[in-house]
């Protein structure tokens, strides 16, 4: 299969999801990622044992999917970025890489000595990338964010979400939700800087910030405020369907499941759906018998689809709706998502063997090159590839005890 970044070096310091996630899909298309962890603590991911109230690691096993998910493929060295002997290694490590990433915050950049200009002055071919909260300048620039915070809150996820007049504030429908969007964001724009640098010979300063992320995921509503000089009106929605349209939204099955419609064309959809719905009269009910009608009447036509859906089961109405031209999809929970035919059939759930040996499965990332699914390979235990990588920079046996005995290394 085509691994389009095969021969690229990546050196990754950088803990939790958001950077860590672009160097997961970089390694998924060929990388050899390298992945630079506390010397005692490792990535501060790997502390975390629940999620939302759910376990976060595989009991009796290694396997934890939120460090497996977005470190696959990688190799793992612990330093004591600190220490003298530590930073004689990250040297000769930026020499040989082509893409270094980071999520520190620029305080502890400057103080571990990897700003853009400590980079450069090692390997001035380098293309340097940094993951924030809230962006490289301004007055939030030093100031740290998760993407519940600087995506969700802030980019205006959150207010969209949340229906007017709720009493809480809608929650983010999955951990790393906007992590994982800007990790893939980060992937983008590393192979954009490789391409210009291959074409160019310039290298790249690479940005992207959660907020950033978040702005552009809610750009259509962010745009039409900034054409109306305000945030744009939110009328009230309809229990079901829409103002207009009786075939948008979701609606409820007889034993409590979702199907979600968004026939767009009510008037091109609604004698089909009326039909298959065994209700072929309510194309001639005087009130929707026209599209000007429907359309006018949409609130009762919508009531009267409710009334509908809920007269047969959820599996019912799969056998029944298979066959229309309007579009239509169940609405699926994780287990739904992980099993869902499509995705099986196009190999975006792939094995994993963990480092036990025990055959897992993770998402993969959505980019496929000629029709392949991508091959993973599972995260890096912690400092795991430490004596290897310094083999490869012809470290000693004898160095390796010292650097240990040192403290510099783990």
């Amino acid at each position: 299969m085509l691994r389009p970044m095969h021969g690229v070096r990546v050196l990754e310091v950088a803990q939790f999801t958001f950077v860590p996630a672009a160097g997961a899909i970089l390694a998924d298309w060929g990388a050899d990622v390298i992945k630079v962890e506390h010397a005692e603590r490792g990535d501060g991911q790997r502390g975390l044992t629940t999620v939302l109230g759910v376990d976060a690691i595989s009991q009796g096993s290694s396997f934890s999917p939120i460090v497996d998910g977005p470190n696959r493929g990688k190799r793992s060295i612990g330093l004591a970025l600190e220490k003298p002997e530590a930073r004689a290694i990250l040297d000769e490590l930026i020499k040989q890489c082509d893409v270094f990433i980071t999520n520190f915050l620029p305080d502890s950049r400057a103080s571990l000595r990897l700003d853009l200009e400590d980079i450069r002055a090692v390997n001035p071919d380098v293309i340097y990338v940094r993951g924030s909260g809230f962006g490289a300048r301004g007055p939030e620039a030093n100031k740290g964010g998760y993407d519940m915070t600087s995506f969700w809150a802030r980019g205006g996820s959150g207010a969209g979400a949340t229906p007017v007049g709720a009493d809480r504030l809608s929650p983010m429908p999955a951990g790393g939700y906007g992590d994982n969007l800007g990790g893939m964001t980060i992937a983008g724009g590393i192979a954009a800087a490789l391409f210009a640098r291959s074409t160019t010979g310039e290298t790249s300063v690479v940005d992207v910030s959660l907020l950033g992320v978040g702005a552009w995921a809610t750009q259509f509503t962010v745009n039409l405020a900034l054409m109306a000089g305000g945030p744009p009106p939110r009328p009230p929605v309809p229990r079901h369907g829409s103002a207009r349209n009786p075939l948008i939204g979701p609606y409820r099955t007889s034993d409590d499941r979702w199907l979600l419609f968004s026939m767009l064309q009510p008037g091109r959809y609604w004698d089909e759906f009326c039909t298959v719905a065994g209700h072929p009269e309510l194309t001639t009910d005087e009130r929707f018998d026209t599209v000007e009608k429907l359309m006018a009447n949409a609130p009762a036509a919508a009531e009267r689809v409710a009334e509908v859906m809920a007269e047969r089961t959820f599996e019912e109405w799969l056998g029944l709706l298979e066959t229309i031209e309007g579009q239509w999809a169940v609405v699926q929970d994780a287990w739904g998502v992980a099993n869902d035919v499509s995705l099986r059939a196009n190999g975006l759930i792939a094995t994993v063997k963990d480092a036990e040996g025990v055959d897992r499965e993770l998402v993969t990332n959505p980019v496929q090159f000629d029709e392949q699914p991508a091959e993973l390979r599972r995260g890096p235990l912690f400092a795991e590839h430490t004596d290897d990588i310094l083999r490869q920079l012809g470290v000693t046996d004898e160095r390796l005890i010292e650097l240990k005995v040192a403290g510099a290394i783990t």
